[in-house]
């Protein structure tokens, strides 16, 4: 199970890392557009390639913001839980909320992706890029990544929220690697 955990933790590095760069590459962009439209110079490419470059961004960005605990948490509870406590309830949350959740967008994006390849979808302006099923094809993704790490998030969960003090040592290590 520890490897499977290394995998799926390392792949959520990765995807942070490329969305990351996405993510400065966006700012870098941005301050390119508000420069060019304040001298009246427009290009609708750069515009779509930042709104693509977001999308990389947040899709590519949920498992790694997940391993980092980089999301939104509500500790006013936990902080007064035992630590098996606080690992039932991340079980209970990844298993019926987060899992299912991931699930849906894939399959209710499939279709949408699919389509958008099979008609090889290109932005809606005029001039703009061309190849927007590949963005699109970022949402089935991102919620893949997001579920794969919410499995390595609860393979770490479930010894603590089973076993007492090993389960917890477990834990302690888990967090001082991740």
């Amino acid at each position: 199970m520890d490897s499977i955990q290394k995998i799926i933790d390392g792949t959520s590095e990765v995807c942070g890392h490329v969305a990351a760069l996405a993510a400065t590459a966006m700012v870098v962009l941005t301050a390119g557009l508000v420069l060019a439209f304040s001298l009246g110079v427009g290009s609708v490419r750069l515009q779509d390639l930042v709104l693509w470059l977001n999308a990389g961004m947040v899709m590519l960005g949920l498992g790694y913001a997940l391993k980092h605990r980089a999301h939104v948490r509500i500790d006013v509870f936990s902080s007064r839980w035992s630590a098996r406590t606080v690992a039932r309830i991340e079980l209970l949350g990844i298993g019926l909320l987060l899992l299912p959740f991931s699930a849906a967008l894939v399959w209710f994006s499939l279709d949408y992706v699919a389509m958008s390849w099979r008609i090889g979808e290109r932005s809606g302006s005029t001039g703009g890029l061309g190849g927007l099923y590949l963005a699109k094809t970022l949402l089935p993704v991102g919620a893949g990544l997001l579920a794969l790490q919410g499995i390595a998030e609860a393979l770490r969960a479930l010894p603590v929220a089973l076993g007492g003090e090993a389960g917890a040592t477990a834990a302690k290590a888990g967090e001082a690697t991740a």
